[in-house]
């Protein structure tokens, strides 16, 4: 068992609602399941899939809410998000029994943040669980040994069966059977969707454009549809954790770039999935962004589980001078430019230094990128 970051029982507080988002297969039931195989708390543990649970939770009747609970300390529902207007529901419970804890686990933010996000204000704690992080890999591997495995991370990813598959041949099985199977099932569902094709194909377009700037406009000629469509695909694609955007950073300077973002896969195993490359890195040309996918989605792993609260950017001016990514936390900025090969020694842009004097500026490579993924 690798041991998640997150400690349910420290999270559980009476009266509120612990809301767990994530992406299908990442991990949601296992570490429910585990937290209650050893909680001394009496618990009833339910599925939004089911059909009677459904019916109860979504009626806003109060007694047979109310009822459904009676005798316990715990509540546990797991795929929540299927259930319509599950936030009224359970805030009938917490309202009315602020003894009881709550948890509810969602493989989409966006349906599930629907449902509970209003009915719960103030009411509840969520959090995002992610494919492992290199943080929780710790429990397995020490640091020398993750950085024997960087290579793995890059091509392969670290959902779940993909770190405890026995060999390339099953990591190849088992992300193609994510990406099939599970990677648009909440999105196409979600909304109604009925271009498959189209939302495929701009998937694709930002996995070759990863740590790029990308033009709304250049995406939707190229997949044949308007630009407003364009970015409600990227809004739920985010929201399903499949990418996520980082939006430019400008303050002072009227060159800085402000119209265009940067799209990042959740998981380097998902991205090379979808475009059908498997390939070691020695035969690939897409090893820098390989790199910067990954150390920017692992240090957003990390912030988010230490609760080190940031906003984050990418840099860039109309004359080319950029910087991957600007963390703002704590009223400071800090600069990070993420190389995989740095043969000669990076400065930050003359630009940056003027403008922005009281920011920090470090290089992150392979020699030092664990600590930045890590601490």
């Amino acid at each position: 068992m690798i041991k998640r970051y997150f400690d349910i029982e420290n999270m559980l507080r009476a009266g509120k609602v612990l809301v767990i988002y994530g992406a299908r297969q990442v991990g949601k039931t296992t570490l429910l399941k585990e937290f209650l195989s050893h909680t001394d708390l009496k618990y009833k543990y339910d599925s939004g899939d089911n059909i009677k649970t459904q019916q109860i939770l979504s009626s806003q009747n109060f007694d047979d809410i109310l009822a459904y609970a009676s005798g316990y300390e715990l509540i546990a529902i797991d795929e929540a998000q299927q259930i319509p207007n599950v936030g009224l529901g359970l805030k009938i419970l917490v309202d009315n029994k602020p003894e009881l804890k709550v948890i509810a686990t969602g493989s989409s933010s966006f349906e599930l943040s629907q449902n509970v996000g209003e009915p719960l204000t103030g009411r509840k704690r969520t959090v995002i669980l992610f494919p492992f992080a290199n943080l929780e890999l710790l429990s397995i591997y020490n640091e020398f040994e993750l950085k024997e495995r960087l290579i793995d991370f890059l091509i392969f990813g670290s959902y779940p069966e993909v770190i405890t598959a026995n060999d390339t041949k099953e990591k190849i099985a088992v992300i193609e059977e994510l990406v099939n199977s599970y990677l648009l099932k909440d999105v196409l569902k979600l909304n109604n969707i009925k271009g498959t094709n189209q939302l495929w194909n701009l998937l694709k377009l930002i996995a070759f454009q990863v740590g790029s700037q990308v033009s709304l406009n250049e995406l939707a000629t190229q997949v044949g549809i308007d630009v407003k469509t364009v970015q409600k695909y990227l809004y739920v694609l985010e929201k399903a954790f499949i990418i996520k955007r980082i939006g430019p950073f400008s303050r002072n300077l009227r060159k800085e770039v402000t119209a265009k973002a940067k799209y990042y896969f959740i998981d380097n195993g998902i991205r090379n999935g979808i475009i059908l490359n498997f390939n070691n890195i020695d035969n690939r040309d897409d090893a820098g962004k390989l790199f910067e996918n990954f150390v920017m989605v692992e240090r957003i792993k990390l912030n988010e589980y230490i609760n080190r609260y940031c906003n984050y950017y990418f840099w860039r001016t109309y004359d080319q001078k950029e910087i991957d990514l600007i963390e703002e936390r704590e009223g400071k900025l800090y600069a990070y430019e993420i190389k995989w090969s740095a043969r000669k020694k990076v400065k930050p842009p003359n630009d940056w230094v003027k403008t922005y004097t009281n920011s920090e500026f470090k290089v992150i490579t392979q020699e030092n990128y664990l600590d930045f993924i890590l601490k």
